[in-house]
Formats: structure tokens, C-alpha cells, sequence
């Protein structure tokens, strides 16, 4: 069975050996590798509660785990990035008043979502967060009995059937296209299944399996760190801080090159951290001053 993990590496690699505007310089993999952090070690598991209520934070947050093309117009909480502070207010209303039951998600609203991470309702991203909840409450409803648990049992224990079957609703959609063929990334389906096993919800077998989580983030400290080279039009777009468009070439490229570089990476130390592993190590590095200090690609889109 091909699952999306295999569809995502695929079009990565295939993107790469195509792309124009990034590349990938092999040479650097193997010193590298040297130099690579260890992971940080699992999170504590941010809410207390049932198993129902963990699996609901999980699924809740991941599904609304995109925006980075908005963070510099949200308002933060001190000492904090954008997603953390989405993070961090999710987690507040599951621990005060438990988890959303899926007849009431359905019904969630733009402002509702505001008032619960401490935002302006008018804010484009409330509504767009609202849309993906309500269709995850329509799915969970339709297709679980209303349980998130038995969202998390329909995986059999495989976070790869899990991303698998995220990958199905609109909540969690992310393919491109490149030269005319689809490129699926599913960034949001596959670290769901991630977070899954790394708080505790259930142990799933195959997390080593997963690709990296094709983001703005990882493509950047690739970048800083001279594994990715970028054309020289598209480093002064970057440094100017300018937009890029969801699914332009470039675009694809950047995410694409990044997820097949940590495929390189992965190999070079025979799958002794796996790319996900790989992905949170450099998702960590990505906070320290040095890549702060320097623009990050944006695009606004409901991916990433």
C-alpha cells in the first residue's frame, strides 16, 4: 500500500531534481550531519483530561496548526512565537472547560475562536481556523460516531494510516501542483500523527516513517545554514519580505527541496534520526537569535 508518507517523498524528490529556483547542495549533507542537535526531548503532554479530551486537542490543534504568513499581524503573548500562542490558548480552554464535543465544534464560529487565543475576530485567519474545525466536527461526527478517540483507533496503531486518513478531509488538504502534477506535502496530517505518539495519546509503530513537515520554518534554517541555495531574485524577495504565492514554483520548490534534503540528511546517518526527528531538531534551532534575525520565506495560506 502507498501511503501519504510515500506519495510526499516522491514528489519531493521528484521536485527537486526538477526545481530552478532552489537547490540542494549535496556536498554540505555530510558535514552536516556532524553538526546536528539531538531532537528535543518529547513535550509534556500540554492538557490533562481523558484520553477522548487529548485526542481532540490533537486533532483540534493541528487542524488549525497553519498561518505563518499572518504571525507578524497577530498578537502574541510575551516570549512567544505565533503558533505557541495559538497553542497556548487551545490548551487554556481544553483544561478550564475540557474539549469541544464535536456537535458543538459544528457550530463554531470566527468570534468564538477569538475569544478563545486572544485575538480580533476580524482577523482573516479566525475565520479560516473556524472553517477547518467545523470540518473536522462534520468528519468526526459522519465518520466516528462523534468520538476523536475512535479517530485515533481507526489508525490501527499506525501513525501512517493516520495521516492517511487525515489527509482526507478538507481540514487538513495540502497539495500543490508543479509543472502540471500534483506535489502532496500533507505538513498537517503527518505531524498530526506525530504529536499523537509524542503526547502520549497512543504508541503508533511506523513514526519513523513519517517525511518532514514541509513548512516556511525548516526551508529557512536550511537556508541560513547554506544546506538549501536559493536563485538570487528569490533571496532578495525573501529579504524583502515579501509574500510569496501559496503553490508559485518557488514556492512548491522551497518545501519540496527542504523535505528531500532531510530525506538526504536521514540517509547520511542511516535513518539513525529519522526525518521527523530531523524536522523537530531543526524547527528548534529555527528560535535561536541567528535565524530570528533574518527574514524567513512567507506565504499566507491555510498549509502551513
Amino acid at each position: 500500500m502507498t501511503h501519504v508518507s510515500d506519495q510526499v517523498r516522491t514528489a519531493s524528490a521528484r521536485v527537486a531534481g526538477r526545481a530552478r529556483s532552489v537547490g540542494i547542495e549535496t556536498s554540505a549533507i555530510a558535514a552536516y550531519v556532524q553538526g546536528l542537535d539531538p531532537p528535543p526531548s518529547a513535550s509534556a503532554d500540554p492538557i490533562d483530561g481523558s484520553r477522548e479530551s487529548r485526542a481532540a486537542f490533537v486533532i483540534c490543534l493541528d487542524a488549525i496548526n497553519f498561518g505563518s504568513g499572518w504571525w507578524p499581524t497577530i498578537r502574541k503573548r510575551d516570549g512567544l512565537s505565533g503558533y505557541s500562542t495559538i497553542e497556548a490558548g487551545l490548551a487554556e480552554r481544553f483544561q478550564a472547560e475540557g474539549a469541544w464535543p464535536a456537535e458543538e465544534l459544528t457550530r463554531l464560529g470566527a468570534a468564538d475562536l477569538a475569544a478563545v487565543i486572544g485575538q480580533d475576530p476580524g482577523h482573516p485567519l479566525m475565520e479560516q481556523y473556524a472553517v477547518a474545525l467545523r470540518d473536522v466536527s462534520e468528519r468526526v461526527l459522519t465518520d466516528h460516531g462523534g468520538s476523536f478517540e475512535a479517530v485515533v483507533e481507526a489508525a490501527g496503531g499506525s501513525a501512517l494510516a493516520f495521516a492517511d486518513l487525515l489527509a482526507g478531509w478538507d481540514a487538513f488538504a495540502d497539495v500543490s501542483t508543479y509543472e502540471g502534477e500534483p506535489v502532496p506535502f500533507f505538513k498537517r496530517a503527518q505531524i498530526a500523527a506525530a504529536d499523537v505518539d509524542r503526547m502520549g495519546v497512543a504508541q503508533l509503530r511506523d513514526v519513523a516513517q513519517l517525511t518532514a513537515f514541509a513548512d516556511n520554518l525548516v526551508p529557512h534554517v536550511l537556508r541560513v545554514d547554506g544546506v538549501l541555495r536559493l536563485d538570487p531574485e528569490l533571496e532578495r524577495r525573501i529579504d524583502a519580505g515579501e509574500l510569496l504565492v501559496h503553490g508559485s514554483p518557488e514556492e512548491v520548490e522551497l518545501r519540496a527541496c527542504a523535505v528531500h534534503a532531510i530525506e538526504l540528511l536521514a540517509a547520511t546517518l542511516d535513518r539513525r534520526l529519522s526525518p521527523a526527528q530531523i524536522d523537530a531538531a531543526l524547527w528548534n534551532r529555527g528560535r535561536a537569535p541567528r535565524y530570528k534575525s533574518r527574514p524567513r520565506p512567507r506565504c499566507r495560506n491555510t498549509a502551513y
